[in-house]
């Protein structure tokens, strides 16, 4: 067994699991149902659990969903986590029944857009603190802070990661707030690797949550994670786990399943090559089937743009399909071709352009005459 001396960040309670310095590292995973489908997503959370998730992320983004919480609370032990998406003053509505409270700093200007972002996460410290809640600064590649993104050339987006999570965490530091972690997160495991990597080497004293975003399909969705994951344990770097993988709700205990085999295997000095993504060869990214999905056609539609784009796979082409409004349209601009999908249409993309709405029964066409014309301009 490989012996991983670990980076000697402090300790974060959430709940009835520790995070960081000497603990062991956290397997958690995300709910995929409708927060509001109490039922369905009470379910998922206890297979969850069952799977051996030690923390339960679910999404809030209405008051309807923050009341839903309350009731999920009654019927699960579970250490919960709340995702605020774009409205961060659902914290203390959710706050009372959870034990962990995650913003995402890019998604602090979409309300109360006059005032100072140093305001908001004043308050919810605050909130933290008054219900015994941790938190996680959540900064992602798709909705990095405007304010930082701007500062850098279109294509650096690790710097302005790193820059928002540090004066992020200085924030809560000068609050006296100093239970929580970091998670920095892109769909490109070479990306986190390098994220993370000097994201630890500037604060190492943070507790680190890992995961590569829109990681995709098994069991492509699982290598890329792995690829990061063994980089980044393997130093020591990382204190809670996600993968994120398209799957249907019945098989999302697969993220967990997953997770803790991969660290096993790490443990176990079982660390295959690392696969090197500059190659000639076609990469499909797809975002984890999360509450933030409005049409559950989105599971089926990644795997048949997998099934349709194979005659493609020797080509250096990026393929991305995202299920929501939420970081879809920001996280497919990097790609060759991007869609991101709505309650009732999929929005096509190339690179950062438009191209159109499409039913979901008329995309797959649409695409695969953008992406032969692709490889038609790239072979020229």
């Amino acid at each position: 067994m490989v012996q991983i001396e670990r980076n000697p960040t402090r300790s974060v309670r959430i709940g009835t699991v520790t995070i960081g310095a000497e603990h062991p590292i956290a397997v958690q995973s995300m709910t995929a149902t409708q927060t509001q489908d109490i039922d369905a997503t009470v379910a998922q959370v206890l297979d969850l659990e069952r799977a051996g998730a030690d923390v339960v992320r679910i999404a809030v983004d209405s008051s309807k969903d923050a009341a839903a919480i309350a009731e999920i609370r009654q019927q699960t032990q579970a250490n919960l986590a709340i995702d605020l998406q774009e409205n961060y003053r659902l914290a203390e509505k959710v706050a009372p029944h959870v034990e962990k409270l995650r913003y995402n700093p890019g998604h602090l200007y979409h309300h109360e857009r006059e005032k100072p972002w140093r305001e908001k996460v004043a308050y919810i410290a605050q909130v933290a603190k008054d219900n015994d809640c941790a938190i996680r600064i959540g900064v992602n590649c798709g909705s990095v802070d405007p304010d930082k993104r701007d500062k850098y050339p279109a294509d650096n987006s690790i710097s302005p990661m790193i820059e928002s999570a540090v004066e992020h965490c200085q924030t809560l530091d000068d609050l006296g707030f100093t239970r929580y972690c970091v998670s920095l997160k892109d769909s490109d495991p070479q990306k986190v690797i390098e994220v993370n990597t000097r994201f630890a080497a500037e604060r190492p004293d943070v507790p680190l949550h890992l995961g590569v975003t829109e990681a995709g399909l098994p069991p492509d969705g699982v290598i890329k994670t792995r690829i990061a994951f063994e980089q980044l344990v393997s130093r020591g770097i990382g204190d809670t786990i996600r993968v994120s993988l398209t799957v249907p709700n019945d098989r999302k205990h697969e993220e967990i399943e997953a997770g803790r085999a991969i660290l096993e295997d790490i443990r176990q000095g079982r660390v295959r090559s690392v696969v090197d993504y500059g190659l000639q060869t076609l990469n499909i990214i797809s975002c984890p089937s999360c509450s933030r999905v409005e049409n559950e056609a989105f599971v089926e539609l990644a795997q048949d743009v997998k099934q349709m784009s194979q005659y493609a796979a020797d080509h250096a082409i990026t393929i991305a399909v995202m299920g929501c409004r939420v970081n879809g349209p920001g996280e497919t601009d990097d790609a060759d071709l991007g869609l991101w999908c709505g309650p009732n249409y999929v929005n096509l993309k190339k690179g950062e352009e438009t191209l159109g709405q499409y039913p979901y029964d008329a995309i797959l066409p649409r695409l695969k005459q953008e992406l032969d014309q692709l490889i038609a301009q790239k072979a020229q």
